[in-house]
């Protein structure tokens, strides 16, 4: 299902957690550019969603659902320790002989991230608001993401705050970046 305005925050959440379960399972098997590609997509698809669920999804499971400040301190650190991990990938870079190494357990990570996501704080957000709420919350997440860095930027604070302030210049950042390094592909036999 692709992301409609009908669509609430959850059914969103959950579809870009199994876009992230896909792209591991090609990236374990990928080579060469295709490998390089895929971690690229990875790297910016794990990067604006957790941007989105930090400035969006978080504060309100924190405000809304039982045992809320609970369960989001635990998703935060998780994400922390991802960023921090997805950075050193990063840097690593596909061709490194131990990038497949570094991977398995980060791939571990997030997997059990978002599965406790999904049956914690997902759940419970199902539970308690109602299903407008939830629609509206999937269109603040939408316009988060389109802001969001497309890196992990592991100083970069765990909060809402934070992502707002550093959020949009990082993004730029970010962006024009990428959009280097893909005019420097479509140009490579130039």
């Amino acid at each position: 299902m692709t992301a409609t305005h009908e669509q609430d925050v959850v059914t969103m959440l959950v579809e870009q957690h199994n876009q992230v379960r896909n792209l591991f399972g090609e990236l374990n098997t990928a080579t060469g550019d295709r490998k390089r590609e895929l971690f690229d997509d990875l790297v910016r698809l794990l990067a604006v969603h957790e941007t989105a669920e930090e400035e969006v999804v978080h504060p309100m499971a924190r405000r809304k659902i039982d045992g809320g400040e609970q369960v989001v301190e635990t998703r935060l650190q998780e994400e922390d320790h991802a960023k921090r991990a997805l950075g050193e990938l990063y840097d690593l870079g596909v061709d490194n002989p131990e990038f497949d190494n570094k991977l398995a357990p980060f791939e571990q990570a997030v997997e059990q991230h978002a599965a406790r996501e999904e049956n914690e704080e997902f759940a419970r957000l199902r539970a308690t608001l109602s299903a407008e709420e939830l629609r509206r919350m999937a269109g603040a997440v939408r316009a988060a993401q389109a802001m969001a860095p497309t890196r992990p930027h592991p100083g970069s604070p765990e909060s809402a705050a934070g992502n707002l302030l550093l959020g949009p210049p990082l993004a730029v950042f970010d962006r024009v970046r990428d959009g280097v390094r893909d005019w420097m592909k479509e140009h490579k036999s130039d």
